[in-house]
């Protein structure tokens, strides 16, 4: 068996053709889905993105007792199970500059090999010690300039004073180092690629000619990075930046072309398993809102796409599974494609086992940590929030004490405690850190980012774009015993339930 893996962050299902997205030409998806299975009902676990790849690698949801963070000790990866159990040789090629900041700095040794593209958003690649500030500051809308060192701002404009051509943008070498391998491995057999390119995340870069037939018109300063929060942008700055977005999609999609071309070339469809998803969705203005982390999780940022090729099933492509999945899915899919054992403590399925429609999960469970638990049955989705998030009791779990730029702070260290073994630790002993308004967490992707916390019911049969919330009491307390249940079933830790007037035994709702 062979297989390559190809992860974009913040791919938009909904407009892609083979979801009935109508707005941006995405042949090459089509293509695909005409190859693959398409999974209709798949969503997120943990966010955002590196929450979300502790998922996809341990097949396990993480979000209950930790934020963004490393693997940690205890954590099971599906990489290195294939390397002990089947001497499968895995090799990451990323731009994904998340890997090498504190919080996620023990993710790519997972794998045999890696390749490290640079240059996306904030990635601290090319120096500049005097930059021409005053010349940039008129080239860049205000709201996307900072002359701040170790901003993100900033370091993304001097980033792309080096990314003019084609093939200097990252995502483009990303691929070009996946044919890379490819050309030298193909004919060697057990091996999975892993092609991960930070696009279409923001901000929205793409070259020229992406970016012609999304014309707005715009004649301001580069405007391709909205805000985490509410829309306030007048509507032809609106505009833009979806068209910016829309652009990026169309260079995804263009470059997936190219992976398929390579497959129609060499004839990998008859050996070579392809996976193909996100992490997570993007807002671009539905809910009045633009991006993640702030607002509900509305469908648009935790439903997603999911496309599957398995070669010992060359019959199913082009058709659909309707099977409820989930991102902890992808490392039981990838033990069953090389005969691997999933470990004690993985909570996923194989979505080979699903492509069929085969349900075995009643429902999907996701979230941010310190905010709203939320779950997915098919039909209906469930978005349950503390009574107050600024009061609740929270706690992180963990033997790895970093957050995305630094490691706890010692305010944050100050009142730990240790905790027993979880479920999943494999008797290991934890950190158990209480959560503080002083953590660098809490107000970028924590409590105190959020601003929606309105426990609410959506039908998603009757009102698919989650406009009106559902007053069912009847629906309501079915959904919050089955959190209940698949809460406990997670092994998350008590405070988990009690935060949300959850019985932590029975499942009981005292809400």
């Amino acid at each position: 068996m062979k297989a390559v893996f190809v992860l974009f962050d913040s791919l938009n299902r909904h407009l892609l053709g083979p979801y009935g997205g109508t707005r941006i030409p995405t042949p090459n998806f089509d293509r695909l889905a005409a190859r693959s299975v398409t999974f209709d009902k798949h969503y997120v676990g943990s966010l955002p993105c590196m929450p979300a790849r502790r998922d996809m690698l341990t097949g396990r949801l993480t979000f209950l007792h930790r934020s963004w963070g490393p693997l940690e000790p205890f954590d099971n990866a599906f990489p290195e199970i294939l390397h002990r159990e089947r001497g499968t040789y895995s090799h990451l090629v990323t731009d994904h500059f998340h890997y090498w900041e504190d919080g996620g700095a023990t993710y790519h040794n997972r794998y045999d090999s890696y390749e490290f593209v640079r240059g996306q958003e904030g990635d601290r690649w090319k120096a500049m010690v005097q930059p021409h500030w005053e010349r940039l500051r008129e080239k860049y809308h205000a709201r996307q300039f900072s002359d701040q060192r170790r901003s993100y701002f900033g370091q993304n404009i001097i980033n792309r004073e080096f990314i003019k051509e084609e093939k200097d943008f990252p995502s483009v070498r990303c691929f070009a180092e996946g044919f890379d391998f490819l050309d030298r491995n193909r004919d060697a057999d057990n091996w999975m690629l892993q092609i991960e390119t930070f696009d279409p995340h923001e901000p929205f870069t793409a070259p020229e000619r992406f970016k012609a037939q999304f014309d707005t018109g715009w004649q301001g300063p580069i405007r391709d990075w909205p805000r985490y929060g509410r829309v306030d942008e007048l509507p032809e700055e609106c505009e833009e930046l979806r068209a910016n977005y829309y652009a990026v999609v169309a260079m995804c999609d263009h470059l997936l072309g190219e992976l398929l071309d390579y497959f129609d070339r060499h004839e990998l469809w008859k050996d070579t398993a392809l996976v193909v998803t996100t992490d997570h969705g993007f807002l671009l203005g539905e809910h009045d809102f633009w991006a993640k982390n702030r607002m509900n999780l509305y469908e648009e940022v935790a439903h997603i796409p999911l496309f599957l090729h398995d070669p010992r099933h060359a019959e199913r492509a082009g058709s659909r599974s309707g099977a409820l999945t989930q991102s902890i899915d992808l490392a039981a899919t990838f033990l069953d494609l090389f005969g691997a054992t999933p470990p004690a403590e993985n909570e996923g399925f194989s979505l080979c086992a699903m492509a069929d429609g085969t349900a075995p999960r009643q429902g999907a469970l996701f979230g941010y940590f310190g905010g709203a638990v939320n779950v997915a049955d098919g039909r209906y989705t469930y978005h349950r929030f503390p009574e107050d998030l600024s009061q609740q009791e929270l706690y992180q779990y963990t033997l790895m004490p970093t957050h995305i730029f630094s490691p706890f702070t010692p305010a944050e260290l100050a009142s730990v405690e240790l905790s027993p073994p979880l479920d999943f630790t494999k008797g290991a002993t934890l950190l158990k850190v209480p959560v503080i308004e002083r953590s660098p967490m809490y107000n970028n992707y924590g409590p105190g980012a959020l601003l929606e916390s309105e426990t609410r019911l959506y039908d998603l049969e009757s009102d698919p774009g989650q406009e009106k919330p559902l007053a069912d009491p009847g629906e309501e307390r079915r959904l919050a015993e089955l959190m209940a249940r698949l809460m406990q079933a997670n092994g998350a830790p008590p405070e988990a339930f009690s935060r949300l007037a959850f019985d932590a035994v029975s499942g009981e709702d005292h809400g």
